[in-house]
C-alpha cells in the first residue's frame, strides 16, 4: 500500500498536466469553432446542507436520504462543502468523506462541485486533490479572506493560477462577498478565465452589472458564469449566466429546476412571475435566518436538515414562525 501511495504520488503531476494539455485543447477548439463548453454547468446545483446529529456529528444515514429525494429533481448536479454545508466546521476528514458519500449516492450524470477553498495556497492544492480522489468532478475554490487586505488582484491571480495548475479537476472560483468580506476583482476574473483548468465562477455578490461585464468580457473563453443565489436567478440568466447554485434549492428544488427552464426557452412572463415568489424565501434562508432557517425550512418539505454545529444557534420560536410566514405567504405552504 506504502508502494502504491508513493507511486500515486509520482504520477500525480504528470496526469494533472497531461488533464489540463487535453482541456486547452478542448477550449482551443470550442473558442473556434463556437462549440459547446468542455464541461456544461448549464442548469441548478444545490449548496447541500450537512446533516448533523443530535451530538452534533456528520449524520451520513441523514445525508443519503436527502440524496435520494435530491436524485429524484432535475438538478444538475450537487455542490457538496459550500457555505451552506458548514464548510468551516468540518474537519478536513469529515470534508473528505462527506464528498466521497454524496459521490456514491449520486448518479454518473450528475456532476459533483466540492469545496476546496483553504487560506493558504498549499492546503488549498492539497485538499482539491484530495477531492478529486474523494469523487469530485469540480474543485469549487472560495476566496482566502483572513488577511484580506492584502489579497490584491496580483495576489488572488497567483493563488488561483497555482491551484489550476496543480488541479486534476476543473476549477470553479468562487466569490461571496458577504461571508469572506472579499470581491474576486473582475479584472482578476477576466485573467482567470483564460486558464485552461478554470472553467467558471460562482458569484454570490448579486451585482448584475458585475457579472454581465463577466459574461461578455469572457465570451471568447471557455469559461461560465453561475449565479450564487434564487434572489437574482432570472436577472443572471438574462446577462448570460449559465445556471445558479442556490441555497434555496435545498427545499424548492422543482421550482428552481422550473425557472431555469422557463428562463432557457423564453417564458419571460412565467419566469418572471415565479422568480418574485422565490425572492422572500430566498432571503430568509439566507442573509435573514441563515443556516439554520434553511435547516428549518427543509424539514417542512420533507427532507432532513437537523441541528447546525455550534456556534451556530437554533431559530427562536418567534423567528420560526416568522419564516413560515414568509413562505406560507408565497404560496410554498
Amino acid at each position: 500500500m506504502a508502494l502504491s501511495a508513493r507511486l500515486a504520488a509520482s504520477l500525480r503531476p504528470a496526469l494533472a498536466a497531461l488533464h489540463r494539455a487535453a482541456r486547452r485543447h478542448c477550449r482551443a477548439l470550442s473558442t473556434l469553432q463556437g462549440s459547446e463548453p468542455s464541461l456544461n454547468l448549464g442548469g441548478i446545483f444545490p449548496p447541500l446542507a450537512t446533516p448533523f446529529s443530535p451530538a452534533q456529528e456528520v449524520d451520513y444515514a441523514q445525508l443519503e436520504g436527502n440524496l435520494r429525494r435530491y436524485a429524484r429533481i432535475p438538478f444538475r448536479g450537487l455542490v457538496a462543502l459550500g457555505s451552506n454545508g458548514e464548510y468551516p466546521y468540518l474537519a478536513s476528514r469529515e470534508r473528505v468523506e462527506v464528498v466521497s458519500c454524496v459521490r456514491r449516492a449520486l448518479p454518473r450524470d450528475r456532476l459533483l462541485l466540492a469545496g476546496s477553498g483553504c487560506e493558504s495556497t498549499q492546503a488549498t492544492i492539497e485538499l482539491t486533490v484530495s477531492m478529486a480522489e474523494a469523487g469530485a468532478d469540480v474543485a469549487l475554490v472560495v476566496t482566502p479572506c483572513y488577511y484580506r487586505g492584502t489579497m490584491t488582484t496580483a495576489a488572488l491571480i497567483h493563488h488561483y493560477t497555482e491551484v489550476g495548475d496543480a488541479s486534476p479537476i476543473p476549477v470553479v472560483l468562487y466569490s461571496v462577498p458577504a461571508n469572506t468580506g472579499l470581491d474576486l476583482p473582475l479584472e482578476a476574473v477576466i485573467t482567470l478565465a483564460q486558464h485552461p483548468n478554470i472553467i467558471g465562477i460562482k458569484d454570490s455578490g448579486g451585482d448584475i452589472t458585475r457579472m454581465g461585464l463577466m459574461v461578455h468580457k469572457t465570451r471568447q473563453e471557455d469559461f461560465q458564469v453561475l449565479a450564487g443565489s434564487a434572489g437574482f436567478l432570472l436577472a443572471s440568466y438574462a446577462v448570460g449566466a449559465a445556471g445558479g447554485v442556490c441555497a434555496l434549492a435545498n427545499v424548492l428544488g422543482d421550482p428552481l429546476c422550473q425557472l431555469d427552464h422557463l428562463c432557457r426557452t423564453g417564458q419571460w412572463q412565467e419566469a418572471c412571475d415565479l422568480q418574485h415568489r422565490l425572492i422572500e424565501p430566498n432571503t430568509a434562508v439566507t442573509r435573514r435566518f441563515g443556516i439554520p432557517g434553511l435547516k428549518k425550512a427543509m424539514e417542512w418539505f420533507g427532507y432532513y436538515g437537523g441541528p447546525c454545529r455550534a456556534p451556530l444557534a437554533p431559530l427562536s420560536p418567534a423567528q420560526v414562525e416568522e419564516l413560515r410566514s414568509t413562505f406560507s405567504a408565497n404560496g410554498w405552504l
